[in-house]
């Protein structure tokens, strides 16, 4: 996928599940409740053992999700989250370094900003859609809207206590593709198993993104 195909899905779904699992057996479990509550996708976080595998089940039990990797921070991890069936690499901050190498494997590439310093490094590297982490300790939508006035061009997807009380007033603003969130994913639901509850609160999500977007 390229990276506006990517942007579009990102869009259409408006909030992206950020999954953080410990054993890759709950890989397809929780898959199939994103996919039933109407969250069709993941960015799982190289954040655990079971990152790589679990983006493997992932991708192949589920072919119309779309399955990435976060949390990638070295060209290792990048090239171990492509491999398992990654349709998009998210880092926390930005190294051009690592941006660079996902960008020359074809892989469309989100990093993290949080400064206009940032921003700026991200335009030179050909980007005009990044991750704003962490978003609401940085100030929220009210700093992406002042980033945005000397970069009109770019646009966020803002990741890091966005939550229920919060997500409705960021998905309104046009500046944001999608918010990233782990409300929906808790690790104490997916390692309980409670995955019918992870689809109730996925369809709860996905029911805000219905009302704000139509």
């Amino acid at each position: 996928m390229t990276i506006d195909e990517v942007k579009k899905r990102f869009h259409e779904i408006g909030i992206i599940p950020v999954v953080a699992i410990d054993d890759a057996k709950d890989a397809e479990p929780l898959g199939r409740a994103l996919m039933q509550g109407g969250l069709p996708a993941a960015e799982v976080t190289f954040r655990t053992a079971a990152a790589e595998e679990t983006i493997r089940t992932m991708a192949q039990k589920f072919p119309d999700m779309l399955v990435g990797a976060g949390t990638v921070l070295t060209t290792e991890q990048a090239d171990r989250a492509i491999a398992a069936g990654a349709k998009f690499i998210v880092s926390p901050g930005l190294n051009p370094e690592v941006v660079q190498y996902v960008q020359s494997k074809g892989v469309p590439m989100t990093p993290g900003i949080a400064t206009a310093s940032e921003v700026e490094q991200a335009i030179s590297l050909g980007l005009d859609f990044v991750k704003f982490f962490p978003a609401e300790a940085m100030g929220g939508l009210k700093t992406i809207k002042a980033l945005a006035g000397p970069y009109n061009h770019m646009v966020f997807m803002p990741t890091g206590g966005v939550n229920t009380a919060n997500v409705e007033e960021y998905l309104k603003s046009d500046l944001i593709v999608c918010c990233g969130g782990t409300w929906m994913v808790k690790k104490d639901l997916i390692n309980g198993g409670k995955f019918d509850e992870i689809e109730k609160i996925c369809a709860d999500a996905a029911a805000v993104v219905r009302k704000v977007r139509g």
